[in-house]
């Protein structure tokens, strides 16, 4: 695993990222214990402080809890936060965007629809 570090995104962010997506495709579970600052230190060769702020991010989001002398663990409910937030701030974005590209190409609706539904979805575990 690693971090790029030629992005833009803070190292931190993507810390905070990479947790997040680990909890989306079930890896980390509800009330389940997350890594701990040195694991993530040494699993993506970072400064613990940098991946203690991952963590502090998503802390503050709700999205992880402490428990004192335990360490930190995955919220209930984290996954269907982080999916309402991603739906929000990414789809949402990405759709406006196809949208306002199918204006400029003079695509009807129907036919955005259409295209929409031709595409195939990763099937479902």
């Amino acid at each position: 695993m690693y971090l790029n570090a030629d992005d833009l995104t803070p190292l931190y962010m993507q810390v905070a990222e990479w947790l997040e997506l680990e909890i989306l495709n079930g890896s980390l579970q509800s009330n389940e214990k997350v890594y701990s600052q040195y694991q993530l230190a040494e699993m993506f060769n970072i400064n613990p402080a940098t991946a203690a702020k991952g963590l502090s991010l998503l802390a503050e989001q709700n999205l992880l809890y402490k428990k004192r002398g335990l360490g930190m663990f995955v919220a209930p409910q984290a996954k269907e936060k982080i999916r309402a937030k991603r739906i929000k701030e990414n789809l949402q974005q990405l759709v406006l965007q196809l949208v306002a590209e199918a204006k400029r190409l003079q695509l009807s609706q129907a036919e955005l629809i259409a295209m929409i539904k031709n595409v195939d979805l990763p099937k479902e575990e």
